[in-house]
Formats: C-alpha cells, sequence, structure tokens
C-alpha cells in the first residue's frame, strides 16, 4: 500500500489583496493609510475649495443650499442674478416668494429651496442679528441646512475644520475602506477619526473632486486612479466578474 504524499509545509502563503489588509488593518494601520491618501489627493488636486462662486457668508450659506439635487454648475449660473437682486437675508426675507422662485426655478426643487432660504435668512435676522452663525450646532438649526452644508460654511467662510459629506465622499469613504457605515454623520465622525482637525475641509473637497472627475459611481476608472496602491476597492464591481468586492468587517 503507498503511502500518502506529504503535504509540503512551504508552500508560499498568497499576497494578500489591499482589500483584505483593510479589511483587517488596525485602527493606527489606518489612519496611516487615510493619511497617505490624503497627501496623494493633496498632489492631485492642490486647490481644494468647493466650486460653488460666493462672495459673502450669506452668499456661499444660500449658493450650498441651492446646490442640493442641483449641479454647481448650474448654481452659478442662477446665483449672479440672485445675489445682485437679493444679496443678503434681508433682502431674501422680504421678497415675494414667486420672485424668488422664478430667479433660482432652473436649481430644482425650486419651492422648497425659496421656503429653506427665506426661513434660514428670516432666522438669520431674529436669533442672530443678521449675521451668519460660526458654530456648527447653531447652524444646523436654520431650515435647509444639514451638516453637510453647516461644514462647507464652518471651512470655507470661518476657516474652522468642517469634514464635508457629500454622496461623493460617502462613496469613495467607503471603497477606500475608510469606514463601514452608510450614514452621513457616522462617515464624517469616522473620517475626523483618522485625519487632523486641520485637514478636514482639504481632504473632504479633494474626495469630492476625485468622485467627480475619477472614481464614478458606476464606472470607477481605477486604471488611471492615483489611489489605486491605497484602495481596497470595497463594493465596485468587477466588470469581468460582475461580483462586487466584500465590504470591510
Amino acid at each position: 500500500m503507498k503511502a500518502k504524499p506529504v503535504k509540503s509545509r512551504n508552500r508560499p502563503r498568497p499576497v494578500p489583496t489591499p482589500r483584505q489588509v483593510a479589511m483587517r488593518e488596525s485602527a493606527a494601520t489606518r489612519a496611516a493609510r487615510a493619511g497617505a491618501i490624503a497627501a496623494t489627493l493633496g498632489e492631485v488636486y492642490p486647490v481644494a475649495r468647493i466650486s460653488l462662486d460666493f462672495a459673502t457668508p450669506w452668499q456661499c450659506l444660500a449658493a450650498t443650499i441651492l446646490s442640493a439635487q442641483c449641479t454647481d454648475a448650474r448654481v452659478n449660473l442662477v446665483t449672479p442674478a440672485l445675489f445682485r437682486e437679493l444679496p443678503d437675508p434681508a433682502a431674501m426675507a422680504a421678497a415675494p416668494a414667486v420672485r424668488v422662485e422664478k430667479l433660482i426655478a432652473t436649481t430644482g426643487f425650486f419651492r422648497q429651496k425659496t421656503r429653506s432660504l427665506q426661513m434660514a435668512a428670516r432666522q438669520i435676522l431674529d436669533r442672530f442679528g443678521g449675521e451668519i452663525p460660526a458654530r456648527l450646532d447653531e447652524l444646523v438649526t436654520l431650515t435647509g441646512v444639514g451638516r453637510k452644508t453647516a461644514n462647507v460654511i464652518l471651512g470655507h467662510v470661518f476657516g474652522q475644520p468642517g469634514m464635508v459629506v457629500d454622496t461623493h465622499v460617502r462613496r469613495l469613504a467607503r471603497r477606500l475602506g475608510l469606514t463601514r457605515s452608510t450614514d452621513p454623520e457616522r462617515i464624517e465622525i469616522d473620517l475626523q477619526k483618522l485625519l487632523p482637525p486641520a485637514a478636514w475641509t482639504g481632504f473632504s473637497m479633494r474626495l469630492i473632486l476625485h468622485g467627480r472627475r475619477v472614481c464614478d459611481a458606476r464606472r470607477p476608472r481605477c486604471g488611471v486612479c492615483a489611489l489605486s496602491s491605497e484602495c481596497p476597492r470595497v463594493g465596485v464591481v468587477d466588470r469581468s466578474s460582475a461580483q462586487p468586492t466584500a465590504p470591510v468587517s
């Protein structure tokens, strides 16, 4: 009777994929990887700011409200006339709603946005003396202002750290294995833990730019992505097998 061959114990182990590494990396390792991602994005996108045009804190708030479900390019076509006619909270609060609706109609959802703009303007006048508040907990009390808009204002108007989480940041943060959550507030907290506050605004703005230009929702351009070596591609569909990679656990 022939003896069964002994399996070699010296067989080399396969090199883990970036996704496998991300699935079991420590918090410190993930933070280091986030730092490397931030550095690379800084090289690719040296200028990191929202693409909305504004000249005052009120205009930044108004333009960001208008950008919901609308491209920044379209908003930038609308706001010059809007800001000429209604340049501040007092003018916006006093304007007839039908006039505001006409001015912003092409941004979509114009009735809801008109209500948000006029309510926020009145709240700013009544509760904050006509000045845009500089604290997140106060900003989010304004009609139409969520954490995303509040963080845009903090970072771009007041120079305070603000981790902006929009649809692009949500998608890229998960693909990069930097969070397991789909909740914007949870993602904001997860990303804040990985980077120093001074990096929050620039990092989130660069993720947005990268999401628009390279990491598309349906067809990410992984072949030309500067983050390829750091990206585990969580949830990205492999077109050759039509199977998404597993989520980070």
